[in-house]
């Protein structure tokens, strides 16, 4: 407002004064006391209330303006001050994703110095100290950071991370309890609280949180994951009912499971475990028989070989392999299996059969070369045992030694100077080389002489 503009207000508001004055000439008495009064013309009255409306109004005003602008004082303040910790905040948290574990902790620690109450810098310092090892410390740094802001997921998904970190299993479920009891749809933390529960064989447990895992909606991409997820837990609860003496129960959710899965081996395996603990050993036989038709699987004959041993009824499973061999002579799985009960039964011209009829297919297998091995010794053979032999332990007849990678355990049949399969240089070695190396020899006087060489030792 200018000068001017100030002078005409001031003589509009005397002309108004008089003319009002010259409209209301008469006194009036006013008592703000029972004995004490004022008596004045009502012109001078009003505009004296006016005035002091205008007065008090004006206070509140330039009052009101005070603390708006001591608000936004403290408020830039506070904005500027957390922008030096955003600063040095990020420097920190930058020095420790590039592993300068050292400045990083300065950096940290003067956010933290600066600001006590910021949640982020608590976590940064928690990941620090869990970085050197200094797990309790990241643990306290967290337990303050939930203080201040008990909702924080962040602060609780780490907190869990680093109890896992330290095996306290019991610790790290409690809080993931405490994120699902926040967000009972958080699927990171049902997937991991079941993941626990799976790590210590709490089936009943994990299956439960699988389920609602299911309920919480995974990803378009991971249904069908989770759903296979939620068949096996079923499946473990089943085989352990069957452990604890349930086997009937266990039998009912194992067909279930086996209706959803069919080629679920696992299932089909144990519904005939089921079968053996309620007495029901036809059930059972059925049950593998149908099981290595359908899947081809090794351990189904491996649990009808087991079964008729322990029975003493070698015939019936003899019977059984000898049958199927007419139908399924293709079937080198079976066979190799045929030549195994065969070379157990002492009936080795039949096993050489079966073995001899999976090694021309052009099988090169370890365990048909240690059967093979094992039958030409007990027939006399003995330079087709040892041939045998050197296959089933990778020997040449050059006595070829093999190499290992240090770090990742690769074994290859030449040295390199860097691993085919985890690129790292410098780590082949000889496989057993340290075990050869830490061992040391007998004594001269401890040595076993044997007959015959007494002489020639002590000649020499």
């Amino acid at each position: 407002m200018t000068f001017m503009a100030v002078i005409l207000l001031f003589i509009f508001f005397v002309l108004f004064f008089l003319y009002f004055w010259g409209l209301n000439p008469q006194m009036v008495t006013i008592f703000y006391l029972p004995e004490q009064s004022l008596t004045h013309p009502a012109a001078i009255i009003v505009i004296g209330c006016i005035l002091v409306g205008l007065i008090l109004g004006f206070g509140a005003h330039i009052y009101s303006t005070a603390i708006q602008w001591m608000r936004h004082w403290n408020r830039e303040r506070s904005e500027k001050k957390q922008q030096e910790i955003s600063v040095i905040y990020r420097e920190g948290v930058g020095r420790l994703l590039s592993g300068d574990l050292k400045k990083a902790r300065v950096l940290l620690k003067k956010a933290l110095d600066r600001d006590p109450r910021r949640v982020d810098t608590l976590i940064a310092l928690a990941s620090l100290n869990s970085q050197e090892g200094n797990h309790a410390e990241g643990l306290e740094l967290l337990r303050k950071a939930r203080e201040i802001e008990p909702k924080s997921m962040e602060v609780l998904f780490k907190t869990a991370a680093i109890q896992e970190e330290i095996g306290d299993d019991e610790e790290a479920i409690a809080t993931y309890q405490s994120l699902i009891a926040l967000e009972k749809g958080n699927r990171k933390a049902l997937r991991n609280l079941r993941d626990l529960y799976i790590k210590h064989n709490r089936w009943q447990e994990a299956l439960e949180s699988q389920r609602q895992v299911l309920k919480a909606g995974p990803g378009t991409n991971r249904v069908t994951e989770e759903k296979e997820m939620l068949l096996h837990l079923r499946y473990e609860l089943a085989r352990q009912a069957i452990s604890n003496g349930s086997p009937a129960e266990a039998k009912s959710e194992l067909k279930d499971i086996l209706n959803q899965k069919a080629d679920f081996t696992p299932a089909q395996v144990s519904l005939g475990d089921a079968y053996v603990a309620m007495n029901h050993g036809d059930d059972a036989v059925k049950t593998w028989q149908e099981g290595y038709r359908k899947q081809g699987k090794g351990v189904f004959l491996d649990r009808l070989e087991a079964y008729f041993m322990k029975r003493e009824d070698p015939s019936s499973l003899l019977n059984f392999f000898r049958s199927q061999v007419l139908e399924q002579g293709e079937d080198l799985l079976f066979r190799l299996f045929y030549g195994k009960l065969c070379l157990r039964l002492e009936m080795i011209d039949e096993a050489k059969e079966q073995l001899q009829a999976v090694e021309s297919s052009g099988v090169e297998s370890s365990q048909l070369h240690l059967l093979l091995a094992e039958t030409y010794r007990r027939c006399r053979e003995s330079e087709q045992a040892i041939n045998e032999y050197q296959k089933a332990l990778g020997i040449s007849r050059r006595l070829h030694l093999n190499f290992v990678c240090e770090e990742c355990q690769h074994i290859t049949p030449e040295w390199n100077s860097r691993c085919p399969s985890c690129g790292k240089w410098n780590t082949t070695s000889l496989v057993d080389r340290k075990l050869i190396q830490n061992a040391r020899p007998l004594s001269l006087d401890k040595m076993i002489i044997h007959h015959g060489e007494q002489k020639e030792w002590q000649g020499a």
